[in-house]
């Protein structure tokens, strides 16, 4: 098992977790939208994969951006 295998998942993780924190922030939840970028020692595979599993939420609209932020919109579905 080479090194690359064993730390890839816990960048990944990093990442996930500092994007749930921007995400998860009362200014953003608050405006139900958030500006996240890819910092420039997270590989562009896992920001892309990011980005899929958070496009995948249904009430979820990503907006990229020209300076390589992407916007991340969300609605809060109405309790019936």
């Amino acid at each position: 098992m080479s090194d690359h295998t064993a730390s890839a998942p816990d960048h990944y993780q990093r990442m996930g977790i500092r994007i749930q924190k921007i995400i998860n922030s009362p200014t953003a939840q608050r405006a139900r939208s958030a500006l996240i970028f890819r910092l420039a020692d997270e590989l562009e595979d896992d920001w892309n994969q990011l980005l899929e599993e958070i496009d995948e939420n249904d009430n979820v609209t990503l907006a990229w951006r020209d300076d390589g932020g992407v916007q991340v919109f969300w609605t809060v579905p109405r309790e019936d």
